[in-house]
């Protein structure tokens, strides 16, 4: 009895984490769309259907997120059409947000969800956190932690999604 008990736990605790890690329930999965507005701009993730999407969560205040965001950038500027970043920050000081984008030019779109809706529909609990999303509107590959996105592996991968049918 006392295996089967710890045999039980053992499974229930693997079945807990299958939505964790770089395969969430949304990987392969229709991404979950969202508006999100502040006092600048107002995006929808619908809007950028027909596109590859990278969405990125951060924060101003994450020291990972800063210490993507210039691979992000310099991502961004290389591909340029070809690949669009929403850089979605989940600042509840808004005012830090406008100061941290004043003082850090971005090439690419952001805008602040204070309330972390959008965030939420991804199941994102910590920060950064990315999604590729593909042409179609279908989440590939998810990524938590900072990424060198300037890496040739995946400008290739951001590359092959951009040409697929």
């Amino acid at each position: 009895m006392r295996v089967a008990g710890a045999g039980f736990v053992a499974l229930f605790l693997a079945c807990c984490a299958c939505n964790r890690g770089v395969h969430p329930q949304v990987v392969g999965h229709r991404a979950p769309d969202f508006t999100v507005s502040d006092s600048e701009r107002t995006i929808s993730l619908h809007d950028y259907r027909g596109k590859v999407v990278v969405l990125n969560f951060w924060a101003s205040w994450c020291a990972p997120c800063i210490e993507e965001l210039p691979s992000l950038l310099e991502m961004q500027k290389d591909m340029g059409d070809h690949v669009t970043v929403l850089a979605v920050a989940t600042d509840q000081d808004v005012d830090q947000y406008r100061k941290f984008l004043r003082d850090h030019p971005m090439n690419v779109i952001t805008v602040n969800d204070q309330e972390q809706k959008s965030s939420s529909k991804y199941g994102t609990t910590g920060w950064p956190e990315t999604y590729i999303i593909d042409r179609k509107g279908v989440v590939r590959r998810k990524f938590v932690g900072p990424v060198e996105w300037t890496n040739p592996e995946i400008v290739a991968y951001l590359e092959k999604l951009r040409t697929e049918t």
